[in-house]
């Protein structure tokens, strides 16, 4: 390690415990990182004496940090090793500032980036921050406020401001963001990038636009708008019942319902790209910006939810959008199958979430296509485990595919692939095996 030299997981320090908190807070702000006592900037080996007594000052240093910083202490020979782990409770501060590592060396951080990272570790949520192009007396309109009553099932005839108040839309005497996009009649002029746009493209590829339409009113409009052109723009069969025939859309409606109100309410607000809904010749992608929120991981979908925009999603839930917080994939999952049209796709990125819907005219095509990507998952793994990092790779994907995740569910379910550490689901040391049935 010390031949190696310094870098942004390690740390030289001569000696004492002198600006130790800075490497230590900016270590727990990152990843975790290691300071060695003793060591020289050029990397030369001097050594620290009294190792208990400087044990117990690192140690003193590490708990004075807000919040306190777990480290471990130990020797190594004539040198002192302080190990900063993993932290959970980001971000941390010492003397009353931030630091963060770059490269080889501690920053303090800008204002503006410990405001990242508070809302980057879900400690800050911009809906419910005050929105300043919202003014009550001079934007919020008797039809609006009549029309946000009505969605919201509120009684007629009661007083703004006060409601506003109690269902915590209004919070310090300013009006929130979640609130200004309920309320606002054109939600560009609150947040640009809040709108939702609809394309419709001709093949399978965005070449050729047929049409595109972009959503800008209030939250609730846009989602109705947007179902309204997806309807209008899908195919629709006539299926012949007892007393006529009945009009089946060849997706789902209430699956393509759930997918808008989550790629609405859990998308980042603060990114400058917008909601995207694709219409293909053999797919519906729905492209959320933001990626997952903080503190959820891809194999949490359908499992778990950890909402970005709570104060939104509480208000979505009150107008009987959405039901319990979790349930959305599992719904769609479940709709899609009842419904006799594959599994929508999931694709996951640090910066979107594209949820894919594949057209009934593709389904036998898509369905051959997963049932050889099994075999092949099937014919790697008996050579030994592997993380599906790695059977992505040796499949020839850039990516982890919304694809193999769905086909390495489903064999997790026929029982024939299992984990390797079944009770840490999402560690990073996870890897698939063959069953001992398989």
């Amino acid at each position: 390690m010390i031949a190696r030299g310094e870098s942004s997981t390690v740390e030289f320090k001569r000696s004492g415990v002198a600006q130790l908190g800075r490497e230590i807070c900016a270590f727990a702000n990152a990843g975790g990182g290691v300071v060695l006592l003793g060591v020289t900037d050029d990397g030369m080996l001097v050594g620290v004496q009294d190792h208990n007594r400087l044990k117990s000052e690192v140690q003193a240093t590490a708990r004075s940090a807000e919040p306190p910083i777990m480290v471990e202490v130990g020797s190594v020979g004539i040198i002192l090793v302080v190990r900063v782990l993993a932290q959970e409770s980001k971000p941390y501060s010492f003397g009353g500032k931030f630091f963060m590592r770059q490269g080889a060396s501690s920053q303090q951080m800008s204002r503006a980036e410990v405001r990242e990272s508070f809302f980057s570790e879900g400690l800050i949520y911009f809906d419910e921050t005050p929105c300043s192009r919202f003014d009550l007396d001079r934007d919020l309109a008797v039809d609006a406020w009549a029309t946000f009553c009505k969605r919201a099932q509120l009684a007629d005839g009661l007083d703004a401001p006060n409601t506003l108040l109690n269902l915590h839309l209004i919070r310090d005497g300013h009006m929130t963001h979640a609130g200004a996009w309920l309320l606002v009649e054109d939600i560009r002029k609150i947040s640009p990038s809040a709108t939702l746009t609809c394309a419709m493209f001709r093949g399978t590829r965005k070449e050729h636009i047929l049409d595109r339409k972009e959503f800008a009113g209030d939250l609730y409009s846009i989602y109705e708008g947007c179902m309204v052109y997806l309807q209008a723009n899908l195919n629709t069969a006539l299926v012949p019942n007892a007393v006529g025939r009945d009009e089946r859309l060849e997706l789902p409606v209430e699956g393509l319902r759930e997918a808008v109100v989550n790629a609405i309410v859990h998308r980042d607000y603060r990114a400058t790209s917008n909601v995207q809904i694709y219409i293909f010749h053999d797919r519906v992608e729905i492209v959320t910006p933001g990626g997952l929120p903080p503190g959820m991981q891809e194999e949490d979908l359908g499992l778990k939810s950890v909402p970005r925009n709570p104060l939104l999603f509480g208000i979505f839930q009150r107008m009987s959008l959405v039901e319990q917080i979790g349930s959305g994939i599992r719904r769609i999952r479940r709709v899609c199958e009842e419904y006799g049209v594959p599994e929508p796709g999931m694709a996951i990125s640090d910066s979107w979430v594209t949820t894919t819907f594949f057209r009934p005219a593709v389904a036998q095509l898509e369905s051959q296509l997963e049932s050889q990507l099994e075999s092949r998952v099937l014919g790697l793994l008996c050579d030994g485990p592997l993380a599906k990092s790695v059977l992505s790779k040796t499949l020839g994907q850039k990516v982890i595919s919304g694809q193999l995740h769905h086909v390495m569910r489903r064999l997790m379910t026929q029982g024939l692939i299992e984990f390797t550490i079944p009770e840490k689901p999402s560690s990073r040391l996870q890897r698939y095996r063959l069953t001992d049935g398989k």
